[in-house]
């Protein structure tokens, strides 16, 4: 009999706007019995909620259930930037990296193939565009230093033939309304989600499919004979196949262990506003979406509905292997990120932040995905390194092939790919980590 005990659950600390300002349509149903199912998927983000969709496709009629520690869309899958990426974006590196033409194909195909199964979905279960809006994005400079990264980024992309289009800096203050921007990069393939709606859309569609069990953590996992037993606080799950769908949560229950660089950022959300209010140039067009030139530098995006409009910044970075930080320290972030906005938006001053939120990442040393089947009957689809939207969405695509015996070239390449690299002893790992991180934000500069 192989046991797992948990020993942590996930902290999520502050309230993402993102999942503030969206509506819930499915009550919230906690397991309180036990229960057999053909299939146990424990996470309901990204990759489990994708691995669902794909596994009913796969095999339409066999029983789904899904476990999740907190509520849909409350925890990490509502708590990022909403960025669908297709080109190559790598977070870990000094600037986004485009590799050799041979890696950077194979990346920017499977960043599409799972775009394209999320468009999918968005079509097939109404979706608006407020929830899923494939308008592309800029990487914004506001340094010598960050129009010279994205020139490089556009002799990259170039090389390997993907369209992109200069941005200076007036079409930027068009855009934006701010004189911050001294130029950018635009790319089109990129999709704007409202991360909160598009998982809760993805629940509620798939809810004829699948049972759906929240507040509901998994605290144990054994093995006993051909099934797993998955026990929560009121009820278990008994399956003969589980997909971990957790991301770096996957090492609380002991899998990938020393592997995994557990990364928070933060964000902060303005309260709504109304442009009219400011001035049409305060703020620039309806929506619009922004990376940073330097990836340790902020992102911005501007959401409008209802002729109400919200500014959303993220910057900062940092190594927590707790899976937990505090609320001083987000306290103390959402003030710098205060003075980023205040400097690229001086007309809306008077605007408040009304939510700031903490959101997990997890990295590998070497970029790849914590993936396979690592007992028998018990899959990972973890590790999204940084790009959750897409990276997530891929691998629960994959872990249900994978669990299925579909064989098919997509899973044929991912699974083509080595452990994650081992990391450091404690605490050097912290000091090693926190301390690029510290100097790579600090260059950044104005970026930030």
């Amino acid at each position: 009999m192989n046991q797992h005990t948990v020993k942590r659950l996930p902290v999520d600390t502050g309230v993402s706007g993102w999942e503030a300002i969206s509506t819930r349509a499915l009550p919230v149903r906690t397991l309180e019995s036990d229960v057999r199912a053909d299939w146990l998927i424990i996470g309901a983000g990204f990759a489990g909620l994708s691995a669902a969709r794909r596994l009913s496709q796969l095999r339409p009629g066999e029983t789904i259930v899904v476990l999740d520690a907190t509520e849909v869309a409350k925890s990490t899958a509502g708590r990022n930037s909403g960025y669908m990426i297709d080109v190559p974006h790598n977070l870990s590196s000094g600037e986004y990296s485009v590799a050799d033409e041979k890696t950077a194909a194979l990346e920017i195909e499977q960043n599409r193939l799972a775009i394209s199964f999320a468009a999918e979905a968005a079509a097939e279960y109404g979706m608006s565009e407020q929830t899923f809006d494939p308008s592309g994005k800029i990487n914004a400079a506001a340094s010598e230093r960050g129009l010279k990264l994205n020139k490089n980024y556009g002799t990259s992309l170039r090389r390997i033939g993907e369209k992109h289009e200069p941005i200076d800096a007036k079409q930027m203050r068009d855009i934006t309304g701010s004189d911050y921007y001294l130029g950018g990069l635009y790319t089109p393939g990129a999709v704007m989600i409202q991360p909160a709606d598009y998982i809760r859309g993805l629940a509620r569609a798939l809810a004829t499919k699948i049972d759906l069990y929240e507040r509901s953590p998994v605290l144990e996992l054994t093995r006993q004979g051909k099934v797993w037993k998955a026990r929560s606080k009121r009820g278990g799950v008994t399956a003969p196949k589980v997909i971990l769908a957790v991301n770096g949560h996957v090492e609380s229950f002991g899998y990938f262990s020393h592997r995994l660089m557990h990364v928070f950022t933060y964000a902060s959300m303005s309260a709504a506003f109304s442009p009219s209010e400011f001035g049409s140039r305060a703020s620039g067009a309806e929506r619009w979406a922004l990376l940073p030139a330097d990836p340790m530098g902020a992102t911005v995006r501007k959401i409008s509905v209802g002729g109400r409009s919200r500014i959303v910044i993220r910057t900062r970075f940092t190594y927590d292997p707790s899976l937990q930080v505090s609320e001083k320290r987000l306290a103390g972030i959402a003030a710098e990120q205060r003075q980023s906005f205040d400097a690229r938006f001086p007309g809306l001053e008077r605007v408040p932040f009304e939510f700031s939120w903490a959101g997990a990442l997890c990295l590998s040393r070497n970029h790849v995905p914590a993936f396979g089947e690592v007992e028998e009957g018990l899959y990972s689809a973890c590790c999204e390194n940084g790009l959750g939207t897409v990276k997530s969405t891929l691998a629960g695509m994959m872990v249900a092939e994978l669990a299925t015996n579909t064989s098919s070239p997509p899973l044929e390449k991912y699974k083509d790919q080595p452990m994650p690299s081992r990391l450091p002893p404690e605490p050097l790992a912290w000091l090693g980590i926190n301390s690029v991180i510290r100097f790579q934000e600090l260059r950044a500069g104005r970026e930030g």
